[in-house]
């Protein structure tokens, strides 16, 4: 008849390692290890995974709409991207992104570089421009939204006889412009305003300039000039 034993001598067993049993009893799994003693191979796995990448690339393929049709869709959803823009009295072809500002388009694909990019949000009035004969901030306008409208930038501003403009000229003779990085935007506001309103008053004047920014702080020579070109522009 074999020994008895009672439940707990069983640890104290020669043929059983105590240390090892207590150590996989409290040892946390260890992924690797198991994945070794699993039948996956390593390269099964992998297999796996990119299978399972394949077919779900496919179901969105299959849900978007293969072949030409799905191309379509996306086609017709696209604006026009080329424009045609009436800038200074020529009309100019020029390929546009839907979020481009009117200002980009001028500066970096017309080379028209005379309106100036100052705050880029609408405030300093370095970037105005006319668009049928309306002073704007070219910087919050976009390029799409004035195809077929005339846009006038400081490089188109000249007096009749292909000189000076009279605002040009009474600005230079007010010592209007100080470091000039202002200056184009204040021509062609000065030149809206006068086209619109050739005797502005004073006040007039004032409040029609106050979109312009001078970092310089000639607005009292910038004003002198307005007043001066007033009846001659």
């Amino acid at each position: 008849m074999p020994e008895y034993l009672p439940p707990d001598a069983r640890f104290f067993d020669a043929d059983i390692d105590f240390t090892e049993s207590v150590a996989q009893d409290i040892a946390p799994a260890n992924p690797i290890r198991e994945l070794a003693r699993s039948k996956v191979s390593r390269r099964n796995f992998i297999k796996g995974v990119i299978a399972s990448g394949a077919a779900v690339s496919a179901a969105g393929y299959v849900f978007r709409g293969a072949g030409t049709g799905g191309r379509a869709q996306a086609a017709a959803a696209t604006p026009e991207r080329l424009v045609s823009l009436k800038v200074n009295g020529q009309t100019r072809r020029v390929d546009v992104t839907p979020n481009e500002t009117l200002l980009t388009t001028l500066r970096y694909k017309l080379g028209l570089t005379g309106s100036k990019l100052g705050c880029d949000r609408g405030e300093c009035g370095a970037c105005t421009v006319m668009i049928d004969g309306v002073a704007v901030y070219g910087c919050s306008v976009l390029t799409a939204s004035v195809r077929g409208r005339e846009v006038v930038t400081v490089e188109g501003i000249k007096g009749k006889d292909g000189g000076l403009h009279p605002v040009q000229a009474a600005f230079i003779a007010e010592l209007g412009p100080q470091c000039g990085f202002c200056t184009p935007g204040q021509i062609v506001s000065a030149v809206a305003l006068l086209n619109e309103n050739p005797k502005p008053t004073r006040d007039q004047a004032r409040h029609a300039m106050s979109g312009n920014l001078c970092r310089c702080g000639a607005y009292e020579n910038y004003l002198n000039g307005v007043m001066r070109a007033a009846g001659r522009a």
